[in-house]
């Protein structure tokens, strides 16, 4: 290991020669309220004690997160929005991104309004500010989304007249219709520089979320990135859906929570208990005897 790595292996005080464990969120590390249990907290906190490191790779944003993780032990780099941007909390700034210009959205957009579906563009601007721009909300659920950035993730959300035309974008999201969230799908396959995940919204299960972003953010390439970084040998990953997949994919052991899809299911190493019955935490205290 060289003496880059050693400084931050003293820093965080793990062991690079053990694992690393990476943890979705939603649906796999967080309860059906979102939350870190008290049985997980306590297994973070033992994974900790034990010099085993961990860290996240999820589709949230930052903002979406950071209140959520904190005061649990999440000290390494963070993957955000799929693998789009990754965060360091010592340097309090982001090491990797693949942002998207206006101008190479533009067809996206024009194929959420065609569909009667109003997107949400979500920005990085200097300074590490975060934003949320859109056009006219058109569907009341739309409107618990807007609340839910505003509220949740403590993130503005402006009329799209106020986007700066030399803003980066990190991802476009939106909720609607299966056949109108499909077709935006179907269309984004067509553009070679941006790729879309789907899933049921909960704002409303009748309709669909898909969020879009850079080919290049992947939470496998993410993964791949801070474990060399970081001098680490082998990955342990969790995940539920679609976006896990490349994680799966480069990862040494790859688990899926008794929740997770089935196509999911069948692509990890072994299926684990259930997000909400804090089965992740038990079988890390199986795992390592915490």
């Amino acid at each position: 290991m060289d003496a880059r790595r050693r400084t931050r292996a003293a820093q965080y005080r793990y062991n690079p020669a053990m694992d690393l464990i990476v943890f979705d969120l939603d649906g796999t590390l967080l309860n059906k309220s979102s939350k870190i249990s008290a049985y997980t907290r306590e297994t973070l906190r033992r994974l900790t004690a034990e010099g085993i490191a961990y860290t996240v790779a999820t589709g949230r944003a930052l903002h979406g997160a950071i209140d959520i993780l904190d005061g649990h032990g999440f000290l390494l780099p963070q993957i955000y929005k799929n693998g789009v941007m990754i965060w360091n909390p010592d340097l309090d700034s982001y090491s990797t991104s693949h942002l998207l210009t206006i101008q190479e959205i533009g067809h996206v957009a024009e194929a959420f309004l065609d569909k009667d579906v109003t997107p949400f563009f979500f920005t990085l601007e200097p300074g590490n500010r975060h934003a949320v721009y859109h056009p006219p909300v058109r569907q009341k659920a739309e409107y618990k989304l807007i609340r839910s950035f505003e509220k949740e993730r403590n993130l503005p959300v402006l009329p799209i007249a106020d986007l700066p035309a030399d803003a980066d974008i990190t991802n476009i999201s939106a909720i609607g219709p299966d056949t109108a969230i499909n077709a935006v799908a179907e269309m984004v396959e067509s553009e070679e520089h941006l790729v879309a995940y789907m899933g049921v919204a909960i704002e409303d299960r009748r309709l669909n979320w898909i969020d879009i972003h850079h080919h290049s953010g992947s939470k496998g390439g993410a993964v791949t990135v801070v474990k060399e970084e970081l001098g680490f040998q082998r990955v342990i990953c969790f995940g539920d859906s679609d976006n896990d997949l490349s994680m799966f994919q480069t990862a040494d052991e790859a688990y899926a929570p008794e929740n997770a899809k089935a196509h999911i299911k069948s692509a990890a190493t072994s299926v684990i208990g259930h997000h909400d019955a804090d089965g992740i935490a038990r079988f890390l205290r199986e795992r390592f005897s915490l």
